[in-house]
């Protein structure tokens, strides 16, 4: 099944990397070194590969950014890289780390991006020597990503969409008598059928396993009476899906359906997922959202059984900034991109959880996922 899918206007490129340079210099710093991973890929389009190879985006104070790239990845780097930006290239017995540092003060203050390889993050330090300062590069980022611009939120969109056919598909579906693992690999082609280039995670949590939250799925053999946490996601041109919906079995038999127990827990975490999404709008603080989700559990008495945030951010990575958690006072702005998912667990016996992308808006929170809520109670 081939899907079209939106994109990233080439043009955004040139933006973000001007935002980029100027937020640099704002912090001043005197150079921010970009290794491969999603820093590099927001600010260039390019999705490279993580060699021994250095290959890294350069942004220098009073200078144009550019790319030190190995010679042998010439060719990829020009197909990948979706604005122009100078590329100097390196052979095998060069030193890219003395082309990468040329002209850099070595008194300075240098931020780096957060997920770089240490043996290259080693070797650019051993080039500029002890004077400078090290530092996040997400200190400067991390206010560029959190806002997700048009196409951004059409690619969250889409992926969220997509993860929305699967959950239908695989509810819809028969479960009982199949292992967890046989599920989960169902959801992974699903979800690349679905125009997905990659299906990050598939948790199949059955019966006393949905009382764990990252649950790997297993050879436990899926039975009548008992619920499913599904939590599927991976990446659509990029950007992330992640949603999470609670099931019941019974196999077709009445007698099977949910107890009394259950109903009551999935009921308290269905108005507390709802009053988180509400209470995700400009200017309130993440951690009031994940108050507001919170305190329908702890009103319930079920407050010791919700133990992780109410939510992450999600772009180019599955968990990014902002983290809707108590603590971060962060105040949400138009564009923000995150979950929503209070979970509540009792090891042994069962959990549930329910999760959307939301992104705020500026008139209220816009729920990108669109599939059903309610506990799906199937035969399965």
């Amino acid at each position: 099944m081939i899907v079209e899918r939106p994109t990233v206007q080439a043009g955004r490129f040139a933006q973000r990397l001007e935002r980029a340079v100027a937020a640099t210099e704002a912090a001043d710093l005197d150079a921010m070194f970009i290794g491969v991973g999603s820093d590099m890929r927001y600010l260039t389009g390019y999705a490279a590969m993580p060699l021994e190879r250095l290959t890294l985006l350069v942004l220098r104070r009073g200078d144009a950014p550019f790319m030190v790239v190995p010679r042998l990845e010439l060719a990829a780097a020009e197909a990948g890289i979706r604005t122009k930006i100078e590329i100097r290239t390196w052979d095998e017995t060069d030193d890219p780390y003395a082309l990468a540092v040329g002209g850099i003060a070595r008194t300075g203050r240098v931020a780096v991006s957060d997920t770089m390889l240490a043996m290259h993050l080693l070797r650019i330090q051993a080039a500029l020597g002890d004077g400078p300062t090290y530092e996040l590069a997400s200190t400067v980022l991390r206010d560029l990503r959190m806002i997700k611009d048009d196409d951004e939120i059409g690619l969250l969109r889409a992926a969220a969409h997509a993860a929305d056919r699967v959950v239908a598909a695989i509810v819809g579906g028969r479960l009982v008598g199949r292992t967890e693992a046989d599920v989960a690999r169902e959801v992974r082609e699903r979800l690349i059928d679905e125009g997905h280039e990659s299906a990050m995670f598939a948790i199949v949590a059955s019966g006393p396993n949905s009382a764990s939250p990252h649950h790997e799925a297993s050879e436990r053999v899926i039975q009548s009476g008992e619920p499913i946490v599904l939590d599927i996601g991976g990446t659509l041109g990029g950007y992330g899906s992640d949603i999470t919906r609670t099931l019941w079995v019974t196999g077709g038999d009445d007698s099977r359906r949910p107890d009394a127990d259950f109903t009551e827990l999935f009921e308290v975490l269905y108005q507390a997922q709802a009053g988180g999404t509400r209470a995700a709008r400009t200017g309130i603080a993440c951690e009031a959202v994940d108050a507001a989700a919170r305190a329908v559990i702890d009103a319930a008495g079920h407050g010791p059984a919700f133990f992780h945030r109410t939510g992450h951010g999600i772009g180019l990575e599955g968990h990014e900034d902002p983290y809707i958690v108590n603590g971060n006072s962060l105040p949400l702005r138009a564009g923000m991109a995150f979950s929503i998912e209070p979970g509540i667990y009792y090891p042994g016996r069962y959990g549930a959880r329910i999760e959307d992308i939301v992104v705020c808006g500026e008139d209220g929170p816009m729920v990108l996922n669109e599939a059903p809520r309610e506990l799906a109670i199937v035969d399965g």
